[in-house]
């Protein structure tokens, strides 16, 4: 009997002490740190075995109040002081992404413990891209392996969906592109973001967070510049992130040069201040005749509030347009840049309905003021450029285009009765 009353008490003791402890782990910071240690020490370099630990932790362990901790120590080993330096007074792991051999393999099978973990505890997943943020940030207090490992973890991250490129805000740190970490780092991040998808759907993603005009502020001021960009990717293999930058460059400058030729417009500027200004644009950004020509046809077109009433729109069209036919006619000195505008004001006429009946008048008003030839005339009529309102257009032109068809043989005639 003594026995026996002797065990009850031990039992409920036993069960006490259980219950203490692990609210000490789940509560403690020192102790939720030393419990996944623990746990990442036995499951060693096992990356099944560690995936299926931090799911079963995750039930006794508070993941959500420990976020931060538990991401420094899968990847650095422990927690980090600010700047990137293990804790000295805290425990440490070796097994960890930091100390992985250094290949895309290994990256990518990392990636997928994290992606089992997140999918099992959703809360995670603001955490983490914090904690992806503040590790960009870190960089400098990193090697270079480890940064390597940092950056293709999180190109596949990235590939994965897991993480949005808004973390890449952290690699326009000053210091970090002053001293050219940004721009390494982002080799080696875009080529396993690209290698796991493609660059469109790099694009994609980029253009989502608006980051797809920044990436020239990879590097510092004196080094901006497309040339240097167009070079330094390249030459690391990233040819398409390169051009798609250029691409990127070429779109941007576009917009600003429309919106200030919209303005000198609307001011009224001497259009040879105006064909000045965009032949240095053009110049500048390495634009085309025929790139440029439609710019200019959309800044004209949409500096003037047009009539509603489609008797009296084509009217004001032909003025406004003979106003500014010599800067139209400045920008069509190649024959494909002809055959642009006429695309162009073809579109506009069929998209705008008041302007349907003015196609012809508006052709014909710039081959007199010597914007269009009869040559890119004939030629957009026997090879329909563009479907938009076709058989109307051309049904339009008929008439105008046997006048130049006869007016050409008459001229050819009268040359070889010279001869």
């Amino acid at each position: 009997m003594n026995n026996q009353k002797q065990q009850k008490p031990t039992l409920t003791g036993q069960r006490f002490k259980t219950r203490k402890r692990d609210e000490k782990e789940r509560f403690d910071p020192t102790q939720f740190q030393e419990s996944i240690v623990q746990g990442l020490n036995q499951t060693g370099s096992d990356l099944e075995a560690v995936a299926k630990f931090l799911d079963a932790s995750g039930a006794k362990l508070d993941y959500r109040r420990y976020a931060e901790t538990l991401f420094d120590i899968l990847v650095a080993g422990g927690m980090l002081a600010p700047g990137g330096t293990l804790s000295d007074d805290m425990t440490r792991t070796e097994f960890c992404l930091f100390t992985a051999n250094e290949d895309l393999e290994t990256m990518q099978a990392y990636a997928q413990v994290f992606n089992k973990l997140i999918r099992r505890y959703k809360y995670l997943e603001k955490g983490f891209e914090e904690e992806i943020k503040k590790l960009l940030l870190f960089l400098k207090g990193f090697d270079e392996s480890e940064r390597n490992k940092l950056a293709m973890l999180a190109g596949i991250l990235l590939a994965n969906g897991n993480i949005s490129a808004s973390i890449l805000n952290s690699l326009y740190n000053e210091n970090l592109v002053k001293e050219g970490v940004s721009a390494a780092f982002a080799v080696k991040l875009f080529k396993s973001w690209i290698y796991e998808k493609d660059i469109n759907c790099v694009a994609c993603s980029l253009r989502k967070v608006g980051m797809d005009n920044r990436l020239m502020e990879l590097f510092p001021a004196n080094k901006r510049s497309p040339e240097h960009f167009s070079k330094y990717f390249t030459d690391a293999g990233l040819k398409e992130l390169a051009d798609f930058a250029r691409n990127q460059l070429s779109i941007g400058a576009r917009k600003e040069l429309q919106k200030e030729l919209h303005e000198q417009m609307a001011r009224g500027d001497p259009q040879r201040e105006i064909i000045a200004y965009t032949r240095e644009e053009m110049k500048k950004a390495g634009l085309s005749e025929q790139a440029l020509i439609s710019i200019i046809w959309s800044s004209v077109m949409s500096c003037v509030e047009w009539n509603k009433k489609e008797e009296l729109v084509t009217e004001q069209a032909i003025k406004h347009l003979k106003q500014y036919s010599p800067l139209l006619k400045a920008f069509t000195s190649q024959g494909q840049s002809e055959i642009s505008l006429l695309v162009k004001v073809q579109e506009y006429c069929y998209d705008n309905i008041h302007f349907m009946k003015a196609f012809q008048k508006i052709v014909v008003l710039l081959y007199k003021a010597d914007v269009l030839s009869e040559e890119a005339i004939l030629k957009w009529y026997s090879e329909g450029q563009q479907n938009k309102g076709k058989g109307m257009f051309l049904e339009q032109m008929k008439k105008f285009v046997e006048w130049l068809k006869n007016a050409e043989e008459e001229s050819e005639s009268e040359e070889d009765e010279a001869d």
